[in-house]
């Protein structure tokens, strides 16, 4: 499962994940500290904006040659471009700090952290048991209307498959880098499964915006979706050359993003096992 929906909107499963482990840190570090009336809330909330800042900005400085050339988009996060060890790090700093500057916090923040953090790894470990992680069994069929799969398509390669519609602006907006990494990386296969609409409104689309790519398929019923369990678009997956899923992305990518997702990609793990 990748994402849930609230209505109509689909959301990241993260996102849930996150503010499940935010309020038990913040229920639990409030009863530790109940005698003293002392919560834990604010200092969480403190956390997580110290480990996005600071996943930000490293992740920019690692990748600052692929957003040289296009410097406002360093401040676009909706690229997903973002350093986990690094925030986590600050994170960290930011409850050492305040609980030194505080001694009476450190017994409900150390509880209510502790609390947070298997709340978020059994959700996680419970999702990841459910996931699929081999390559979607679903049928796609191409712009001449030959079905196919996405077995057949990656050909023992390692591959990204984008979930993607021609009404959707993010989808629209991370195309040309999706193309251009097509044909630079060589040893990868990228798939473009089209969710929902019929091979016509697809070719027009790639005609008018100039994109020319390999391996686009339909998907109308959006099986492929489903079978992923994602409902949002943009979404990407990556799978290694056994077929195993070792990747996602939800939302568009930028080149700096999709780098960083293909350099982990071929590590000598991922690209055998």
């Amino acid at each position: 499962m990748l994402t849930f929906n609230i209505g109509p909107l689909p959301l990241p499963i993260t996102f849930l994940l996150l503010l499940v482990a935010l309020l038990v840190a913040a229920g639990v570090g409030r009863l530790v500290g109940g005698s003293q009336r002392i919560g834990v809330g604010n200092i969480a909330i403190d956390m997580l904006v110290a480990a996005v800042l600071v996943a930000r900005i490293a992740f920019v400085s690692i990748w600052y040659d692929t957003y040289r050339n296009a410097p406002w988009s360093m401040l676009d996060i909706r690229d997903g471009g973002f350093t986990p060890w690094a925030g986590m790090m600050a994170a960290l700093l930011v409850a050492f700090w305040r609980a030194w500057r505080r001694p009476a916090l450190r017994r409900p923040l150390a509880f209510g952290l502790a609390a947070g953090a298997l709340a978020w790894g059994g959700l996680f470990g419970a999702i990841r048991l459910m996931d699929k992680t081999t390559v979607p069994q679903a049928s796609v069929t191409t712009l001449a209307g030959e079905p196919t799969n996405l077995a057949a398509l990656a050909q023992g390669k390692p591959m990204v498959v984008n979930l993607w519609a021609s009404w959707c602006p993010p989808c629209r907006r991370e195309m040309p880098v999706l193309a251009a990494a097509q044909k630079q990386e060589t040893a990868v296969r990228f798939v473009f499964v089209n969710q929902g609409e019929d091979a016509a409104t697809v070719q027009r689309y790639l005609t008018g915006a100039g994109l020319d790519l390999a391996n686009v398929v339909i998907d109308p019923g959006t099986a492929l979706g489903r079978e992923v369990g994602s409902g949002a678009l943009p979404t990407t997956l990556f799978y290694n050359a056994s077929g195993r899923l070792v990747d996602t992305h939800l939302g568009p990518l930028s080149a700096a993003s999709l780098a960083s997702k293909l350099d982990q990609f071929r590590s000598p793990s991922n690209l055998s096992n």
